[in-house]
C-alpha cells in the first residue's frame, strides 16, 4: 500500500459497498503525534489486501498536514482548540490551523450523513509523558455508552473544560465518538493501542467479523489483554497556562499516578505548585508547547 505523503489528507477509505455507518477517524491533529497515522496505514493495508465485508465506510484522515510534515505540534496555534462557534460561523482563516480545520469540515460534509445509518468518530492522540491508553469522552448523546464498550479507561470532562476541541465539535454535529490517547508520542505501544481501538470500533460499528481476516490482529489482542480493567474518571481541576508562563512539571509523573495533598507537582513562575487533592494526576506537560500544565482526576461511577 502507498504510504502517506505530505500532499495527502486522506490516509485511506474502505467499504465493501454495503450501506451502513460511517466511521471517521482523525490522526495527527497534533503534528508531533503520528502514531494514529501509522495505525491507520496498517489497518488499510490489511483491509485492502484481505477485503473483509463490512457495513458502511471507514475513512482515515490527517488532521494537521503542515505540522505533521514538520513534526511539530502545530504551526500557528493548537488545532484542537480552534473548533469554536466564533471561528466556524465567522469563517476565520487567519492561521494555518484554522485553514486545516475548514478543509476537514468540507471533507466531512462530502460524506452525506443521509447516506449512513449512523456516524461515528475517533480522534487519535498521544501524550508527552508515559501513559496507559484511555478514552476522553464528552458526555453528549450516546458518546459515553459507546465508550463503555471499549476495554480501556475513560476520562470525562475534558471538552467541558477545554473549548474548541475537534471531539466537541463532532459530538455537537450529531456524531458519536471519542478521543483516544494511546500513550507516549514515540512509544510503539501507542501505535498498537490506536490500531486496536480502531479495529474494535470497526467490529462494533461496521459489523467487521475478525474471522474474515487471515488472523486476529495482534493490536486487538494487546488492547484487550495488556490493559487494566476499565474504570471511569472525571476531571476535577485544570492547571491552565498562558503564553508567557514559566512552567515545569516535576520529573517522573505518569498519567493516572496517585497524588496526595501537599505533594509537590510543578514550578510555575518561580513558585512551587503543590497538590490540593488526594486523587490522580492526568496529562502532565512534558513538552515545549501546550497550554495545559496538568489535570487532576478522580474515580466516578459510570
Amino acid at each position: 500500500m502507498k504510504r502517506l505523503t505530505e500532499k495527502e489528507r486522506i490516509i485511506g477509505i474502505y467499504s465493501s459497498n454495503d450501506k451502513g455507518p460511517l466511521l471517521f477517524v482523525t490522526a495527527a491533529v497534533h503534528g508531533n503525534e503520528p502514531s494514529g497515522v501509522r495505525a491507520l496505514e496498517n489497518i488499510f493495508e490489511i483491509l485492502h489486501a484481505q477485503k473483509p465485508p463490512i457495513k458502511g465506510t471507514l475513512i482515515g484522515v490527517v488532521g494537521n498536514k503542515s505540522a505533521l510534515d514538520k513534526d511539530v505540534r502545530f504551526l500557528d496555534e493548537d488545532l484542537n482548540r480552534t473548533w469554536t462557534a466564533n471561528n466556524i460561523d465567522n469563517k476565520i482563516t487567519d492561521s494555518n490551523e484554522k485553514r486545516e480545520m475548514f478543509e476537514l469540515i468540507e471533507l466531512l460534509k462530502s460524506f452525506d450523513e443521509h447516506e449512513h445509518s449512523q456516524r461515528y468518530f475517533i480522534d487519535c492522540h498521544t501524550t508527552s509523558s508515559e501513559s496507559l491508553p484511555y478514552i476522553s469522552v464528552q458526555d453528549v448523546g450516546e458518546n459515553n455508552s459507546w465508550a463503555q464498550q471499549f476495554p480501556i479507561h475513560i476520562i470525562k470532562g475534558f471538552s467541558d473544560i477545554v473549548q474548541g476541541t475537534i471531539d466537541g465539535y463532532l459530538s455537537h454535529q450529531g456524531m458519536t465518538g471519542f478521543t483516544v490517547e494511546a500513550g507516549q508520542h514515540n512509544s510503539s505501544d501507542s501505535e498498537a493501542y490506536h490500531e486496536g481501538i480502531i479495529w474494535i470500533a470497526l467490529e462494533k460499528s461496521c459489523n467487521l467479523n475478525f474471522e474474515d481476516l487471515a488472523e486476529m490482529p495482534n493490536a486487538v489482542l494487546k488492547t484487550i489483554n495488556d490493559t487494566p480493567p476499565q474504570k471511569t474518571l472525571e476531571i476535577i481541576h485544570r492547571f491552565g497556562l498562558e503564553a508567557n508562563d514559566d512552567f515545569k512539571m516535576l520529573a517522573g509523573f505518569e498519567n493516572f499516578q496517585r497524588i496526595k495533598k501537599g505533594e509537590p507537582l510543578a514550578t510555575f513562575n518561580g513558585k512551587d505548585i503543590k497538590s490540593s487533592w488526594d486523587a490522580y494526576i492526568f496529562m502532565p506537560l512534558y513538552q515545549a508547547k501546550g497550554n495545559d500544565g496538568f489535570f487532576v482526576v478522580k474515580d466516578i461511577e459510570n
